[in-house]
């Protein structure tokens, strides 16, 4: 029986691969991560796997439509599965956690430009800046230990 992944796979005209089922797997369970964090976790799963590997799978998974990659300023880029909708995105400047929200107003593009010189858009990225609940609530001081100490809020 087809997997899931693999359906969305051959639908995207990419070929089912080991090194690409890893990357899912990676991403499905870890929405929002680095390449690091995804090179770590396929490797995980599939031991032999390079960084590269990794890599051209993330470029392949975005140009197929399959992953998205988004790039919070100051931040590493960033991939998720989630695709198609124009949703944004919120960040935390404290701990850098990053959290889905729907579009600000309905059918994409959710926000137009005064002038769009030109072009058509299709797309508005946006990123929303400020505290999480945990980084600017009453626990705020331990959760900044335990981030700097290397734990995930």
């Amino acid at each position: 029986m087809e997997t899931a992944w693999a359906h969305e796979l051959r639908g995207a005209g990419l070929r089912v691969t080991r090194p690409r089922l890893a990357v899912l797997s990676v991403l499905a369970e870890h929405p929002h991560a680095d390449a690091d964090t995804i090179v770590t976790g396929a490797r995980d799963l599939h031991p032999s796997l390079s960084p590269q590997a990794v890599y051209g799978v993330l470029k392949a998974l975005v140009a197929g439509g399959i992953a998205r990659r988004i790039e919070p300023a100051g931040a590493p880029a960033l991939f998720e599965l989630r695709v198609g909708d124009n949703h944004h995105h919120l960040v935390c400047r404290s701990c850098g956690v990053v959290a889905d929200v729907d579009c600000a107003v309905g059918a994409a593009p959710c926000l137009s430009p005064s002038d769009a010189a030109g072009f058509v858009v299709d797309e508005a990225e946006v990123v929303f800046w400020g505290l999480c609940s945990v980084c600017h609530g009453p626990n705020r001081q331990n959760h900044q230990l335990d981030i700097r100490g290397g734990a995930t809020a």
